[in-house]
Order: C-alpha cells, then structure tokens, then sequence
C-alpha cells in the first residue's frame, strides 16, 4: 500500500505534498498530481490548490499494478507492458480496437476495461489510438483521461513501425511513398488529387526480403492517416497480402499481413524513454 500521511492542518494540497514527500522530486510530484496519482481520502485529485482538512488521508500511488490481481485476457490479446498510467498491448488479427456503430464484435477495449476492473469497478482505460481489425501488433490504452490527452497531442511525435508481407517483389530497396487521402468513405480510404478535403500522407519504407511471390517490407509512419500503408502499397502496386479492399488477390494467410512490430515514446508520466517490439508472428514469416 503507498505511504499515507494524515493532515494534521488545513494547509493546500502542493505546499503539504512538497513538507511530507522530501524525497521525492518536485518536478515528479506535480507529475503524479496532474495525471491523478495523488490521493485524499481514496479520491483521486488533481488541483494543487485542493484545502486539505485536519484528518484528511493523503497518499502518491506511484507502485507498478498487480497484474496478477486483475483479470485474465482472452486468447488473441496479450499484455507486453502495463503500469499505473499506461497498457501495451499485443493485439491478435480479427480483435476491434472498439465496437462499430453496430455494436458487433469482440473488442480490445472491452477485454482490457474487464481486466482493470477486475481489481477496482471505478477503473477504466482510454483508447489512444487504433488498429484495424486485421492487423496484429502493439497497440497503447491510457488509464487516465489526462495520459490520454498527453499522449494524443504527443503522438505525431513518436517512432511507430509496421511489418507487411506484400504481394509481387518490390524492386527498390527503400523510398518514401506519397499521396493525399480522403478519408470520407467507412471502407476504403482513396488517393485523390489534392485538395480542400484531403490530407497528405507519408510512409517511409524498406524491404527486408524478398521471396518468390512476395516481399517483406518495413514502414515507418510519418503521418498517421487511416488505412495510409494499406493505400500506399496498393498504390505502389504491391498490395499487402489479403488486403482484397485494396487490391490483393492472394490471401495465403488468411488474415491481412500487416503487423505493428515497433513503437517508440516517452513515457507521459515518468517522461522515460520506451521502447517495444514484436517480431512478425509466425503465420506471415512461413510466406516469407
């Protein structure tokens, strides 16, 4: 259980966390403050104005979760990294990121709230960004809404890359691919000439091996327009395998060959540098 002091005093919250934590930095404290790890009476607070009233019990949970506590995920989705602000997670083909309009399917963000709840019924987390249903691969929820909003305003900043098994041998080795999308069609994002409803999208890729029939390529986002690897590579005329909306005609794996294999950010509540990797799963390396 993290340390508990007991207001002896009405004082403001800031002055008495800086009297009782001496050890802990100023800079950290006010960290935990803004993304609601300070607690008084079991309530999370973020003002640093908030009065404190002799009695009250103040407390900085900053300890790493239990996840042994917590509820136990579905096959196909799998934890790589979690603590008090974020969760990593390995994302398995055919899992929503959330429910469509429809309401049909199962859901990352449905397991994950289970298995947060599992150890507290007011815990929640926050979707940050997607992945398709198709695509397999590391995937981040915030556990507080300010992780969330700190780590969507940050996210054009951080270093994500994906494996895709595409049809046909790529000839160039590396390149930047190009073009403005409009995203306005549910289904399938197209490449149009530019203008005053569309958006520039840029991939930086690399091939890594080339096969008989197909080649693994390596792409790196710098903009993150939706489907914009899936429209670059069928543009490119080297659609990825299965991606029978954009082109391809082979779907030796039966699931879509696209794989978020690498992410890159800072931490937004410790400000650590963190680093994950997936390594292509195993049903896209046999093609290759």
């Amino acid at each position: 259980m993290p340390p508990q002091r007991t207001v002896t005093e009405a004082a403001p919250l800031m002055p008495f966390l800086f009297e009782n934590w001496p050890d802990m930095k100023r800079t950290r404290i006010k960290q935990c403050l803004k993304f609601g790890s300070v607690r008084v009476n079991d309530r999370a607070i973020t003002r640093h104005d908030h009065a404190l009233k002799p009695g009250d019990k103040v407390t900085i949970k900053v300890e790493r979760v239990a996840r042994k506590a917590a509820a136990p995920l579905p096959s196909g989705l799998s934890i790589v990294h979690e603590d008090e602000s974020i969760i990593v997670l390995d994302k398995g083909a055919g899992w929503l990121t959330v429910a469509l309009d429809s309401g049909n399917g199962r859901t990352a963000y449905a397991a994950l709230t289970d298995h947060v709840r599992a150890t507290d019924a007011r815990n929640r987390v926050w979707i940050v960004h997607r992945l398709d249903r198709d695509t397999s691969g590391l995937i981040v929820f915030a556990k507080t809404q300010p992780v969330k909003r700190v780590l969507q305003q940050n996210w054009h900043k951080f270093d994500k890359t994906y494996l895709a098994v595409v049809e046909g041998i790529v000839k160039r080795d590396s390149g930047t691919l190009r073009c403005h999308v409009n995203e306005e069609f549910s289904l399938r994002v197209r490449s149009v000439p530019p203008g005053d409803d569309t958006r520039e999208a840029i991939t930086h890729f690399k091939v890594l091996k080339r096969s008989h029939h197909t080649t693994l390529v390596e792409l790196k986002l710098e903009t993150g327009r939706r489907h914009q690897i899936r429209v670059h590579l069928s543009d490119m005329g080297h659609p990825i395998i299965g991606d029978k909306p954009y082109g391809a005609v082979t779907d030796p794996a039966k699931r879509l060959g696209l794989h978020s294999s690498e992410l890159r950010f800072v931490h937004p509540v410790s400000e650590e540098k963190m680093v994950f990797t997936l390594p292509l799963p195993s049903v896209l390396m046999k093609l290759i």
